[in-house]
């Protein structure tokens, strides 16, 4: 189980150390994004990633700016889109190293156990009287 919780962290590390210093809305604004479809595209990112499975995130959307601002509205439904699909990538990804680990787990453990029957079988019919005191 230690492996399973090494591989949590190793994902939630990553994931922390890709965002960098710059938010993604300051990074939007500065490629020349209006202000508005950034606001946007970052509450629907949240929105996205709570909706994708992200128990640290809340919902956010503006529903007044939402309706009456085209690009706040269109901001906010393609960092939905975008960061829900996102997340459930990352967390389909962690389910699968997590059966990875429990796969190898298991495997290891039935290897000793075929190992142990195995020199069992061997040694039937043998006489081993003579080879507890050889420890």
């Amino acid at each position: 189980m230690n492996t399973i919780l090494r591989t949590l962290a190793a994902t939630a590390l990553s994931g922390i150390f890709l965002s960098g210093c710059m938010s993604q809305k300051e990074e939007m604004i500065k490629e020349g994004y209006p202000v508005s479809y950034a606001d946007g595209f970052d509450d629907g990112c949240h929105s996205g990633k709570k909706a994708g499975g992200n128990m640290f995130e809340q919902f956010k959307k503006d529903a007044r700016r939402f309706e009456y601002d085209s690009q706040y509205a269109q901001g906010w439904s393609d960092g939905f889109r975008q960061c829900e699909t996102e997340e459930e990538s990352m967390q389909r990804q962690i389910r699968m190293n997590i059966e990875q680990q429990r796969y190898l787990q298991h495997k290891k453990e039935h290897e000793w156990e075929d190992r142990y029957y195995f020199e069992k079988e061997m040694l039937r019919g043998i006489d081993t009287r003579g080879l507890e005191n050889l420890k």
